[in-house]
């Protein structure tokens, strides 16, 4: 199972685990160290599942919890969302960031409502089919709110399986081919166990094998981890991608919108032009939002959340 990758170089004659082995191990500990969070939740139904995919993408659990709360007392249902404007979903988004999923959350719903009757569906091509939905997304979807057979590559398995199979600190900065059929590999044969396999190795990444402070000492597979028995030899790819965010047009465009969701009213130019001192930077910001659809531009020069 242990196989190279173009960012490093394995280390040879190492032990290589068997899958049967990894997922009783960490299927085991996720059944005692798994947090109680509301998607997990019977109650959830598969339209809570998809709205917590959505709102976590690139964004931690904390921040999430309330305004997954309040979305869904908000929209119970697909249909719900479905029936306001785009722009209530905006507002709702809060500070959450990457506001753009939440115009796209509002396209799914309306696709669910039109074309399923207001159900999520819980095959994997129809999932895809909707808007704002990509492979990650449908398949976390299927397996999450369906029980169904699926790979579920997000940032923290790839890191696992980096570690754990391929001896490597971390995966490549894109998903690959290879981790791909990795994950394949490592995919549990029945459809009950292959998708608590998803969600327990995810909670594995987001617990214990973290990105910059890894607890092997409460590994559940710390004894079968090539990365470890390597020597956890240091990563020697592409410099990792660091997150910035003071001063670039990101900060920017979020001053914007909070002074558009905060308004019950179309808002000034002016009023805009307050919130950041660079004029060419907030013109290429609110441009930006203009065209990623929402802002909406008005007559005399004001603006506000999008209505369609």
């Amino acid at each position: 199972m242990t196989a190279t990758t173009e960012t490093s170089k394995p280390a040879a004659a190492l032990p290589d685990p068997t899958p049967e082995a990894l997922h009783s191990a960490v299927i085991t500990w996720f059944g005692a160290n798994a947090r109680d969070l509301p998607w997990r939740r019977p109650e959830a139904g598969a339209w809570g599942v998809m709205v917590s995919e959505f709102m976590l993408q690139q964004t931690p659990v904390a921040r999430v919890l309330p305004v997954y709360e309040q979305w869904l007392a908000r929209w119970p249902r697909p249909s719900d969302l479905a029936a306001e404007a785009p722009g209530e979903a905006v507002r709702a988004w809060g500070r959450l960031g990457y506001p753009r999923r939440a115009l796209r959350l509002h396209g799914a719903a309306q696709a669910i409502t039109e074309r399923h009757n207001g159900e999520v569906p819980s095959e994997h091509g129809q999932l895809i089919s909707l808007p704002g939905i990509g492979e990650y997304t449908a398949a976390a979807v299927a397996s999450f709110a369906y029980g169904r057979r699926h790979a579920v590559l997000d940032t923290n398995v790839r890191r696992v399986f980096a570690r754990a199979a391929t001896g490597v600190e971390y995966p490549p900065n894109a998903t690959t081919a290879a981790e791909r059929a990795l994950a394949r590999t490592l995919l549990p044969d029945d459809e009950v166990t292959a998708a608590r396999w998803a969600a327990a190795s995810m909670e594995l990444g987001a617990l214990v094998c973290t990105a910059k402070s890894p607890e092997c000492g409460r590994c559940p597979i710390a004894g079968q981890c090539a990365w470890r028995l390597a020597g956890k030899p240091a990563h020697v790819g592409a410099p990792r991608r660091g997150q910035t965010y003071a001063g670039t047009d990101r900060q920017v465009r979020g001053k914007l919108l909070a002074v558009l969701r905060d308004a019950s009213t179309p808002v000034p130019q002016s009023q805009l032009d307050a919130v950041w001192h660079e004029p060419v930077q907030r013109a290429r910001a609110l441009d930006g939002l203009v065209a990623d659809g929402l802002v909406e531009p008005m007559a005399d020069g004001v603006y506000r959340l999008p209505l369609t």
